[in-house]
């Protein structure tokens, strides 16, 4: 083996970067300058966008492409000081050769780039805004490059792919600044349905924080099994899910004490259970097969459930 050819070797190599010592260390000088240049940028844009009403993800999506912009830009003329021979052109060819290759191994992560800067152009919904995608809802936390971050009513972080959020449907709860919540109260069929709708909707208006304009609500919606169902709907501002919950929960408080302190009955379903005689001396006489409801026992269920009679043990079947 001839050690003379390879210590040649690295003397050459040795006494190249040697030479190339300087443009090195000018280059790399060159890029830290780019990267605080871009940082400054990136800083000019958020204080200009900032001034404007209404453009939080606008500010942050021009920010972030002068700040790549920047980068590129310096790391482009930082290659070009340490290979003097290199040229855009050269670039460009060179991605021409492995352009495809690149682009089926990245291809998500750019899907997913364009998604996101998409998402804060049109601005379907904006950090902050509290949105529903499938199982997860929260508030939104920040729209990043690859991801959006949400943070769930819980507590917990979750992390959704721009992609998904750009062509699937996404629910923006505070979209607008008002929301309708609705519940469905039965009362009895006893009771009289227009006091109990005008009881209902005194009880609304006197909650704090349920709309006036547009006002509550009360609507027959269903002749239940042993109920008449009326639906309250009322609107609530802000549409936060913390407001949600304290106003449905104040909401349905005053509809249930008024209710109660004038008499309106909210009653609870009720079940009649029939024994029923299937030997075959009772079979195809019904009046022995069916019990009659006893007389004075009060109303009769609306439901009424079949239940076999009770199988006999060895000790009575050999009595």
């Amino acid at each position: 083996m001839d050690f003379s050819l390879a210590w040649q070797k690295l003397h050459q190599i040795g006494r190249d970067l040697m030479l190339a010592l300087p443009n090195i260390v000018f280059g790399l000088v060159v890029f830290v300058g780019f990267m605080l240049l871009a940082r400054g940028v990136r800083a000019l844009v958020q204080r200009v966008m900032r001034s404007k009403k209404d453009s939080h993800n606008l500010s942050v999506l021009l920010s972030r492409l002068a700040y790549v912009a920047m980068l590129i830009l310096g790391m482009l003329v930082t290659v070009t000081i340490v290979l003097p021979g290199f040229t855009p052109a050269s670039l460009v060819s060179a991605l021409g050769v492995g352009g495809i290759a690149i682009g089926f191994a990245f291809k998500d992560i750019f899907q997913n780039f364009l998604a996101g800067i998409l998402l804060l152009f049109t601005e379907p919904f904006r950090i902050g805004d509290q949105i529903k995608y499938k199982d997860f809802e929260g508030t939104v936390e920040d729209i990043q490059t690859r991801a959006t971050t949400i943070k769930t009513y819980d507590g917990r972080r979750v992390i959704i792919p721009n992609a998904e959020l750009f062509t699937n449907a996404v629910t923006v709860n505070t979209a607008y600044d008002k929301r309708r919540l609705q519940y469905d109260v039965g009362i009895g069929y006893g009771d009289d349905i227009a006091r109990a709708r005008e009881l209902m909707l005194e009880a609304m208006r006197e909650v704090d924080g349920v709309l006036s304009d547009p006002g509550p609500e009360a609507l027959v919606m269903d002749l239940a099994e042993s109920s008449v169902n009326i639906r309250a709907r009322w609107w609530v501002d802000p549409p936060r899910q913390a407001d949600i919950l304290d106003a449905q929960d104040k909401v349905l408080e005053a509809i249930k004490n008024k209710l109660s302190e004038n008499g309106i009955d909210l009653p609870f379903p009720t079940r009649q259970i029939l024994w029923h005689d299937q030997t075959e001396a009772t079979d195809g006489d019904r009046k022995q097969q069916r019990e009659g409801w006893p007389a004075g026992q009060g109303d009769v269920p609306l439901a009424r459930v079949a239940v076999p009679p009770p199988a006999e043990t060895e000790e009575q079947q050999g009595a």
